[in-house]
C-alpha cells in the first residue's frame, strides 16, 4: 500500500532538494570559474562582467606559460618529494605511535595520552617553532616542511581508535606464532587497517600538497620552494613576469597575465582532483570506523 504523502512533507523535500542543489553549485561553480577563465582569451576575459559560464574565445597560451615556466616545474618537483617522503614517513610514525598507544597493558598510557591531545589546544607559537627548527638544522632545507610534522595528533588518534577495534585474537595468534611488535603492526593490524591507512594517506598527501605558511618562514632558496608558495607568490604578490617569457609584446603579456593565475590554479589542484575518486570509498569508511568506536 502506498504511503500518503502530506504537503508539509512533499514541501520539505522540495526545500531540501533545492537546498542541496543550492549548495553544489556554491561549491561547484569556483571550480568551473577557474577552468573556464583559465581558457579564455585575456582580453576577452578582462572585458567581461557578470557570471561566467563558458570561456570567453579560447586560448592555450597561459597554460603554455605556466608548464614552460622552470620555477613551475622546479616547484612540482619539490612537492612531489615533500608529498611521497613526507607521507611515507608520516605513516610509519603515526602507526608506530598509534599501535604503541592501543595497547592494553601500557604504563603511563593515560597521561601521556593526555600530553598528546594536549598538543592539539596548545602550542608554543611561532618563535619557539622557528628557533626549534633553527637549532635542529633544519633552516633553508625541504626537511623543515617535513620532519616538524611528521606526526598529526589528530590523525593518531583516529589510527589508534581503529586499532583498537581489530580482535585481539588475531594478535594473540601471532603472538603464539612467534611474531613480535613489529611484526604484528606491519603484517597483521596494518593490512587490516587499509581503510585507515587510505584516510591518513590523503589527509597527509592533501597537507603536504597545500602547504605554503612554514615553506614561506624557514626556507630562503627559491629552488627549494613548493608549488604552493610559488602559486601564493603569483596570486597574492601579483608575480606573473617570470612567466611572460613566451610572449612578446607589452599586450600580449597582460593579456596572458591575466588568465596565468587560473591556469595556474588548475595545475597545482588536478592532482588532488584525480587523486580523490580513488579514495573516496576508503577515506568515509575509515573516518566512520576510526572516529566513532572506543
Amino acid at each position: 500500500m502506498n504511503k500518503k504523502v502530506s504537503l508539509g512533507e512533499r514541501l520539505f523535500d522540495i526545500s531540501n532538494v533545492l537546498l542541496m542543489l543550492g549548495l553544489m553549485i556554491a561549491t561547484f561553480y569556483p571550480i568551473l570559474y577557474v577552468v573556464i577563465a583559465s581558457l579564455s582569451n585575456g582580453s576577452r576575459l578582462i572585458a567581461h562582467q557578470g557570471l561566467l559560464l563558458w570561456p570567453q574565445g579560447f586560448s592555450l597560451d597561459a597554460y603554455k606559460a605556466v608548464l614552460l615556466n622552470p620555477s613551475i616545474l622546479q616547484g612540482y618537483k619539490n612537492t612531489l618529494f615533500i608529498v611521497i617522503v613526507g607521507v611515507a614517513i608520516n605513516l610509519v610514525l603515526t602507526s608506530i605511535g598509534a599501535y604503541f598507544l592501543s595497547r592494553d597493558n601500557v604504563f603511563w598510557k593515560a597521561p601521556i595520552m593526555m600530553m598528546i591531545v594536549f598538543t592539539m589546544f596548545f602550542s608554543g607559537g611561532l618563535v619557539p617553532f622557528y628557533l626549534t627548527v633553527r637549532a635542529l638544522g633544519l633552516y633553508d632545507s625541504i626537511w623543515a616542511l617535513i620532519v616538524p610534522g611528521a606526526i598529526s595528533t589528530f590523525n593518531l588518534i583516529i589510527m589508534r581508535t581503529y586499532f583498537q577495534s581489530i580482535p585481539k585474537d588475531m594478535e594473540e595468534s601471532a603472538v603464539m606464532d612467534g611474531a613480535g611488535h613489529f611484526t604484528i603492526l606491519f603484517r597483521v593490524y596494518l593490512p587490516l587497517a587499509m581503510p585507515v591507512v587510505a584516510v591518513m594517506i590523503l589527509y597527509y598527501g592533501v597537507g603536504h600538497w597545500n602547504s605554503w605558511f612554514n615553506a614561506m618562514v624557514f626556507l630562503r632558496n627559491h629552488d627549494l620552494y613548493p608549488l604552493q608558495l610559488i602559486l601564493r607568490n603569483i596570486l597574492i604578490d601579483n608575480d606573473v613576469e617570470s612567466m611572460m617569457g613566451q610572449t612578446s609584446t607589452y599586450m600580449s603579456k597582460q593579456e596572458v597575465a591575466e588568465t596565468v593565475k587560473y591556469a595556474a590554479i588548475m595545475v597545482s589542484i588536478i592532482p588532488i582532483l584525480l587523486l580523490y575518486p580513488y579514495v573516496q570509498k576508503y577515506f568515509v569508511k575509515g573516518v566512520m570506523i576510526g572516529a566513532l568506536k572506543g
